[in-house]
């Protein structure tokens, strides 16, 4: 069975993540983001990764795998860029004051593709918003290989760890050339 280059490119995603070997992955649920979320419960379920739960709110999972560095652990969120204005206050007076180290992979909306017109006021500001609080910010989209967004993945978690600060990903899914990627 074949697959399409935003399989490939979410299976590369999830090995990456699978390889940093995280102690936890929160996620908030999102059908944007739900092959990845699906990849790593997968993960969980074949006994790759160890614990992979939902929270209800991007704030609360930068307050749950921000306190995993507190005990030696290390985790990553998986969320949409349109979270980031909820869960802001938690980054820049928690993660980043206390030089936590955590990894956010977050899929992007408001972009080519995009079909809700809302979301734009939001997302088209997060890689500046972030940039101006000092969060690195490595982005990847229809140009990237579907190696590269894993290397990518995996890179960011490590200079999360190396740096002792949160670190984001923002994944554009947009792809004209395939009718399965969505914004």
């Amino acid at each position: 069975m074949s697959t399409t280059i935003t399989q490939d490119r979410h299976a590369e995603v999830v090995a990456a993540i699978i390889a940093l070997a995280p102690d936890g992955v929160a996620y908030v649920p999102s059908a944007s983001i739900a092959p990845i979320i699906n990849g790593v419960l997968t993960a969980q379920e074949n006994g790759d990764l160890p614990l992979v739960y939902p929270v209800s709110r991007e704030e609360e999972a930068i307050g749950v795998i921000g306190a995993y560095p507190f005990t030696n652990k290390f985790g990553v969120i998986l969320m949409q860029d349109n979270g980031f204005g909820n869960a802001l206050t938690a980054l820049t007076t928690f993660a980043v004051s206390y030089h936590l180290p955590l990894l956010i992979v977050a899929n992007t909306r408001g972009g080519l593709g995009e079909y809700n017109s809302m979301i734009h006021s939001i997302s088209e500001p997060v890689p500046a918003l972030l940039a101006s609080t000092n969060i690195p910010v490595f982005r990847i989209d229809r140009r990237n290989t579907a190696q590269d967004w894993g290397a990518t993945v995996a890179e960011a978690g490590n200079h999360a760890r190396m740096t002792f600060r949160p670190v984001v990903v923002l994944m554009e899914f947009f792809d004209p050339k395939d009718a399965k990627a969505k914004a």
